[in-house]
């Protein structure tokens, strides 16, 4: 939609998205209507028909470049191009439908201006200038907001990685075992369906997404809410999995987590029900972003969570909603069992995701299952790949049996392709983090 900003905001912002350079032609668009006839006589005047319109031209050039009007900027493959015309004659939009430049690929060493935006009219480039330097003036304002608003030294950091030439982006990079198991499909459906509790308190969201995710791999869930176990309308004793859903616990007034921890643990009945559920071989658990606060702040009720970290204030100090880039680490978590050293986009969405081994847990001894890496798959504190600051990129952790997780981004909010902001693969299929709720469908039996 080129309705703000005009033409040229709509195409930088489309090279931006995706770092590929464009080669603008606006001859269509500074001639159409504009009283302006082409002279073809060689006497008088006329040999400098091209001198004589130029401001004319400029200006015409500038009234289709930031022009605010309705319009789109569609982008089609050459091969497509024709058929797409097609439908816009047929739809009586011919007149205003006009082919107007080509992407080039992403700029190399040798392949000089095609990491550019550049600007064409009566067969000259009358404007080019480099996706990076061009993002880095659009970025500017936020930038110049963020560094008064938030962390200073975060917002230079983003500012700085912005259009950054280079850089891969985001990427799904999957390893054999993960392959393997995907191209297995799912497990064969079994007659019994595990019942698995669906954890709410007051603020907690997303529970419908994880809800439908266990449902597909073969477990009956069930929507719990605390007043359900505080009042004994519902019992854990009665659930093979315990899944604690993200959101904000009371609208983190009371810290992140920490409310909905102590409304157990200062509750004997609770208390001693959570441990009983914990303390089951044949039980597992899952912590979801506000779940892995509530989780972390039950740490000395969970068998093997005692190096837990606490989790506590993004040091961006603001909250962080993004599509981030994480690898699977090697442990024992039975949810994340054959997905090691896979990397895979996953949605963030927390205000306290750091893990602050400073006010509890062993950043030495602690187990971890996931962490943020760069576009270069290298485990990083750098923001905004890692939207938190957590030491070494953690965002997830488990016990030594495997039964307990606890992770800060949601992996049920892109556990099918379409989720994904783009996607290689078939957009009504699961994405590779469906892997989740396979294994647990596998590990309960």
């Amino acid at each position: 939609d080129r309705s703000d900003g005009g033409l040229l905001a709509c195409v930088a912002e489309m090279a931006f998205a995706g770092q590929v350079g464009v080669a603008l032609n606006v001859d269509m668009l500074v001639t159409e209507g504009d009283g302006i006839q082409d002279s073809r006589a060689e006497y008088g005047d006329a040999k400098n028909w091209a001198q004589q319109i130029s401001a004319r031209r400029e200006e015409l050039t500038l009234r289709s470049l930031f022009s605010e009007e309705l319009g789109v900027v569609l982008q089609v493959r050459t091969a497509e191009r024709d058929a797409v015309m097609q439908v816009l004659r047929a739809h009586g939009l011919s007149r205003w439908s006009h082919a107007i430049g080509k992407t080039r690929p992403a700029a190399s060493a040798i392949d000089k201006g095609k990491g550019s935006l550049g600007i064409w009219r009566d067969t000259k480039e009358v404007f080019s200038a480099s996706l990076h330097d061009l993002q880095q003036v659009w970025d500017s304002v936020s930038w110049k907001i963020a560094r008064a608003r938030d962390n200073p030294a975060c917002a230079d950091a983003e500012h700085a990685a912005a259009g950054q030439p280079g850089d891969p982006g985001l990427h799904v990079h999957l390893s054999d075992a993960l392959r393997s198991a995907l191209a297995a499909g799912a497990p064969a459906v079994l007659s019994a369906r595990p019942q698995v509790a669906i954890l709410r308190e007051q603020g907690v969201n997303s529970h419908v997404e994880m809800a439908y995710a266990f449902t597909e791999a073969g477990f009956d869930a069930f929507d719990v809410h605390m007043t359900d176990l505080q009042s004994g309308r519902a019992r854990l004793s009665d659930f093979r999995g315990l899944v604690v859903c993200g959101g904000f616990s009371y609208g983190d007034t009371l810290g992140a987590g920490v409310g909905w921890a102590r409304s157990i643990t200062f509750n004997p009945a609770l208390s001693a029900q959570f441990q009983g559920f914990f303390g089951r071989p044949d039980t597992f658990a899952l912590g979801v972003c506000n779940g892995c606060q509530m989780f972390a702040e039950l740490a000395g009720i969970i068998p093997g969570a005692e190096h837990w970290p606490r989790f506590t204030t993004n040091r961006s100090e603001r909250f962080e909603a993004r599509l981030s880039l994480v690898e699977v680490l090697d442990s024992p978590s039975i949810l994340l069992a054959g997905m090691a050293g896979s990397r895979l986009p996953i949605a963030v969405s927390h205000g306290e995701g750091f893990a602050n081994f400073s006010q509890r847990g062993d950043a030495g001894q602690v187990l971890a299952a996931m962490r943020f890496v760069d576009h270069h798959g290298q485990p990083t504190e750098q923001y905004p790949q890692n939207p938190n600051g957590s030491p070494g990129g953690l965002t997830a952790v488990t016990t030594a049996d495997g039964r307990f997780t606890a992770m800060m981004p949601h992996p049920e909010r892109v556990f099918r392709n379409i989720q994904m902001s783009w996607t290689d693969g078939d957009p009504s299929a699961f994405s590779p983090w469906m892997q989740i709720w396979r294994n647990a469908r596998r590990w309960v039996g």
